[in-house]
């Protein structure tokens, strides 16, 4: 779900809309940062990455992907687990922090949507339609439980040491792995698994 037939269809909106998501990739990184400080974990913070300062954090191919395809990503944020006295709940809470932070920004764009009813063919509802529907597909996509993306650092902290220690072998061949699975449609299954699940959570959420 690319955003550059808005790009013709309304450039103004495009605009707009370019700003939130850049920061909704941005608040997804943050989230890790902020909340492995919170755990003890100074590495982010002494890397400037508890900011909101985009030139800190966004990726060139990542930013790309996310008007192409729907999807993409930032520079991840730096974590040392030897910071976090509970190494397996620090996995779990961490890495699932992003993917919060986008569902909670999914949930107010639709709560804005649901609240003020807009004209389904003004701005403010493109904005809004397009806001809710990428931080969803942001937060599906990294729940994939392939390194280096989130879902795979949320498994590990339920599995062994052993299975962790497999998983993260595949980390330096993960984002190939994934390209080649999207290419082929292997993930959409299971993005969409993962997309039903965050919308049935917001569903129960909205008034």
């Amino acid at each position: 779900m690319g955003l550059l037939n808005l790009l013709i269809k309304d450039p103004i909106a495009f605009f707009l809309l370019s700003i939130l998501l850049l920061y909704s990739v941005i608040i997804h990184e943050l989230a890790h940062g902020w909340v492995a400080y919170r755990m003890g974990d100074p590495t982010a913070k002494l890397a400037g990455r508890l900011t909101l300062n985009p030139l800190n954090h966004l990726d060139p191919i990542g930013t790309l992907m996310l008007f192409i395809l729907g999807f993409g990503w930032a520079k991840p944020v730096p974590v040392n687990f030897s910071y976090v006295k509970d190494t397996r709940k620090g996995l779990i809470l961490i890495s699932s922090a992003g993917i919060i932070a986008n569902m909670i920004l999914a949930f107010l764009a639709l709560l804005i949507y649901h609240v003020l009813s807009p004209d389904q063919t003004g701005i403010i509802a493109k904005i809004l339609y397009y806001m809710a529907q990428i931080n969803i597909m942001l937060a599906a996509f990294n729940l994939i439980p392939i390194p280096p993306l989130d879902g795979s650092k949320i498994l590990m902290g339920f599995t062994s040491e052993r299975f962790q220690e497999s998983l993260s072998r595949l980390e330096p061949y993960g984002f190939f792995i994934i390209i080649i699975l999207l290419y082929i449609g292997a993930l959409d299954p299971v993005i969409a698994f993962f997309r039903w699940m965050i919308l049935a959570v917001i569903g129960i959420l909205l008034p």
